[in-house]
């Protein structure tokens, strides 16, 4: 489970989630290949909407079209609005998209605190108020007192706490998930999912998920697209 920050234009500004996410007229294919075509979604603030399909389909794929990250051996179409602002020109880093992969990528040399660190904005100045943030994400997540250790000694669903929380750190305006619980036992694929659908939802996040489990659409409690 893995998160990719992008920091927002203006990171002294309060977190403002927009009202939605918006596919328009989405299509993309590969080599000549149709995956999606004349896809139409909106996702809107603080609900989940799941797409699952068979693997190869185009799932994970446009969740990298929408965060600006998809190869572009990819043929494209289509519009992505927030907050009814096009940001389809943008690059990855002006979108303020949080997303969750299956994998963690904590860093490895860094302590835990210092990977919740890395994903506040960079404009967010003061030792003081950025030791404040870290201090505080920590507590939320169960963690306080584990802002010294090293990532490896982590069990699993404390890793994918400090991922969920370093991407939050970093004020999405929507969240992407890529199968961010697939790599979990089922116990604590339960536990980290309440807890990520939990944070979305308070935050008022459009989060839109991928997942070939239906356990994880069922818990999320919004539309289901099969693509």
């Amino acid at each position: 489970m893995s998160a990719v920050p992008n920091p927002p234009a203006d990171p002294s500004a309060a977190p403002h989630p927009p009202s939605s996410l918006e596919l328009r007229q989405v299509s993309l294919g590969l080599e000549g290949r149709a995956l999606i075509s004349d896809l139409d979604l909106t996702v809107e603030a603080g609900a989940i909407v799941t797409l699952m399909g068979p693997s190869g389909c185009g799932k994970s794929s446009l969740l990298a079209f929408v965060c600006g990250t998809l190869d572009p051996a990819f043929e494209t179409a289509g519009r992505i609005l927030l907050d009814d602002a096009d940001i389809g020109g943008q690059p990855p880093e002006a979108r303020r998209l949080g997303i969750l992969f299956q994998d963690d990528l904590l860093f490895p040399h860094l302590s835990v605190a210092e990977n919740l660190a890395f994903g506040l904005p960079p404009n967010l100045r003061g030792r003081r108020v950025r030791g404040a943030e870290v201090e505080s994400a920590l507590a939320e997540c169960g963690l306080a007192d584990f802002g010294d250790r090293d990532p490896a000694t982590l069990s699993g669903g404390q890793r994918a706490r400090v991922a969920l929380m370093r991407t939050l750190l970093s004020r999405p305006r929507a969240l992407l998930l890529d199968e961010p619980f697939s790599k979990l036992d089922v116990a604590l694929r339960d536990r980290i999912r309440r807890f990520v659908f939990e944070h979305a939802r308070s935050k008022g996040l459009p989060t839109l998920m991928v997942t070939h489990d239906p356990a994880d659409a069922r818990e999320a409690g919004g539309p289901i697209l099969q693509i």
